[in-house]
C-alpha cells in the first residue's frame, strides 16, 4: 500500500478559511496538519492537534515542520512561513522571496513598474518624518498606506495637507500598536504615498503553475471605493465588463505575478482599471481572504480550496472552470464602533442571500481604517451578475445589528485580539488530521 499523503496548512489562529482547507483535504482522502500562531506553551488549547508557529519570527518556527508532501496557506503572513517550508521541505510553491515582495507595497510597486504596468506616481516615508513637512510634498488627492498591512487596513485617502497629516498620525497609531509591533516588521516603519487613481476596481483568482497563469475567476466590485477609506464589501463573478477589458485585466494580473516572481500557487491579484488602462493594485501570493472563497464553485462542485488542494498536489488542475451560474459575497461592514450583542433580520435576509454571521457576543468591532474583520458574509447565487447584486444588497437591507456602546479609548488604540470566528457545524475542526475521523 502507497503512504497515505501528507498536507500542512498555514493559517492564523482567526482565519476563516483554514476549516475549508481542513474539508477539502479530508475529501481528497489525505492526512493534514494544522500550524498556526497560537500559544505554544499550553498543551494543544485549541484540541486539533495543530502546530504552534509563529508569524513575528517564521525562520525560527520553519525547522519544526517536516514530514509534508504539500503545503497550503491562508493570509499573507501564513504564505510567508509556508513558502520558507516548502522550500526546506523541496516541495512546490511560490519562492519566499516572492511572497515577501507580494506584502511590501513599495517592494511590489517596483516590481510593477520595472515591468511596464501602469503604476501612479508613489513614495515611502518613514513614520519619523514630520508629516506636516511630507504633505508639502506630495500632490493631491493621494492615498496614504501602511507598506505591510493587508484588507485596506489603514488606508487612507488625502486631499489636503490638513488631511493628509490627519491621516498620517491615524496611520502611525495602528502601526505602533502591540499587535502590529510585536511582529518587528521593518516595513511598518514607513508609510507608502501614493497619487489616487480614479476608476473601477476588479479582483483576479488565479493559480501559477510553474510560471505559466491560470485564471480562474474575475470579480466585480460594483460600489465605488474613491475613500477616504476603502472598505470592500460586494464581490460578483463572472465580471461584466467588457471582453477587451476582461482580457487586458487577465494580461495585466498574469504580468504582475510574473514580477514579483510568484511561479506556484494561487494568485489573488486587485486592480482599478479607467480610461488610461489596467493599475494593478496588488498581487498576493495567496487566495482570496475571509470567507470569499465560498462564492466560487466550478465544476463537478469543486470549491476553491478543493482546487488549490489538488493543485498543491501536484494534479492537474488546467481544464477546471467555474460554474455557469453567477455568484458573489457581501463582507458584512461594520457600521459603528461597539461591542456586538446580536443580529436581527437574519430569516428575512435568507430569502434573498444565505447568511453567516461570524461575529460572537462580546466581540469587539471597529470600522476602517482601524479595524481588520467583518461582522459576517452573504453568498448569493443567480443566472447573471446583476442578479447576484442586487439579491447581496437585498439581504443586507433587512440585518440590523446590535452594537454596544464601548468606554472612549485612547485615539488610535486598538482592542485585544478578537475571538475566533465560530465555524459552521459542518466545518468544525476534527480532533485528528486523520480525514477518517
Amino acid at each position: 500500500m502507497l503512504p497515505r499523503r501528507k498536507l500542512l496548512i498555514v493559517a492564523a489562529t482567526t482565519g476563516y478559511q483554514a476549516q475549508a482547507f481542513a474539508a477539502a483535504a479530508r475529501r481528497a482522502g489525505i492526512e493534514f496538519s494544522l500550524a498556526t500562531d497560537r500559544c505554544h506553551v499550553l498543551d494543544d488549547p485549541w484540541g486539533d492537534s495543530a502546530l504552534p508557529v509563529r508569524f513575528d519570527a517564521p525562520e525560527a518556527s520553519v525547522p519544526s515542520l517536516s514530514g509534508f508532501d504539500a503545503v497550503v496557506a491562508v493570509g499573507d503572513r501564513p504564505a510567508y512561513l509556508a513558502a520558507l517550508a516548502a522550500e526546506r521541505l523541496g516541495l512546490p510553491f511560490h519562492p519566499a522571496r516572492a511572497v515577501a515582495a507580494a506584502r511590501n507595497k513599495f517592494e511590489a510597486r517596483e516590481r510593477f513598474r520595472s515591468a511596464g504596468l501602469l503604476v501612479p506616481e508613489y513614495s515611502r516615508v518613514s513614520l519619523d518624518a514630520d508629516p506636516a513637512e511630507s504633505a508639502r510634498a506630495v500632490a493631491y488627492p493621494c492615498v496614504l498606506k501602511p507598506l505591510g498591512l493587508s484588507a485596506s487596513r489603514g488606508v487612507i485617502r488625502a486631499d489636503d495637507p490638513a488631511g493628509f497629516v490627519r491621516a498620517f498620525r491615524r496611520i502611525r497609531s495602528i502601526l505602533e500598536t502591540a499587535e502590529v509591533a510585536r511582529f518587528h516588521d521593518a516595513a511598518d516603519r514607513f508609510i507608502q504615498v501614493e497619487r489616487f487613481i480614479p476608476g473601477r476596481e476588479f479582483a483576479v483568482e488565479a493559480l501559477v503553475t510553474e510560471g505559466r497563469f491560470h485564471p480562474l475567476a474575475i470579480f466585480d466590485k460594483p460600489d465605488p471605493l474613491d475613500g477616504p477609506y476603502f472598505e470592500e464589501t460586494i464581490y460578483v463573478t463572472p465580471s461584466r465588463a467588457p471582453a477587451a477589458v476582461q482580457a487586458a485585466i487577465r494580461t495585466s494580473a498574469e504580468i504582475a505575478a510574473a514580477a514579483l516572481g510568484l511561479t506556484q500557487g494561487p494568485i489573488h491579484a486587485e486592480m482599478r482599471v479607467n480610461d488610461n488602462g489596467v493599475w494593478i493594485l496588488e498581487a498576493a501570493g495567496r487566495p482570496i481572504g475571509g470567507l470569499c472563497a465560498r462564492s466560487l464553485t466550478f465544476d463537478g462542485g469543486l470549491t476553491l480550496e478543493d482546487v488549490i488542494v489538488q493543485h498543491a498536489l501536484g494534479q492537474d488542475t488546467s481544464g477546471v472552470a467555474r460554474e455557469s451560474q453567477a455568484s458573489g459575497v457581501m463582507m458584512i461592514p461594520i457600521p459603528r464602533e461597539g461591542l456586538y450583542r446580536g443580529v436581527r433580520g437574519v430569516d428575512a435576509a435568507s430569502r434573498h442571500a444565505e447568511v453567516l454571521i461570524t461575529a460572537t457576543a462580546g466581540q469587539h468591532f471597529q470600522p476602517l481604517p482601524e479595524g481588520h474583520s467583518y461582522l459576517g458574509f452573504l453568498f448569493a447565487r443567480s443566472a447573471g451578475a446583476a442578479e447576484v447584486e442586487l439579491l447581496l444588497r437585498a439581504a443586507h437591507a433587512e440585518l440590523s445589528f446590535d452594537l454596544a456602546a464601548v468606554v472612549a479609548s485612547v485615539p488610535g488604540a486598538l482592542p485585544t485580539r478578537p475571538s475566533p470566528p465560530v465555524p459552521a457545524p459542518e466545518e468544525t475542526l476534527p480532533s485528528s488530521s486523520s480525514p477518517d475521523r
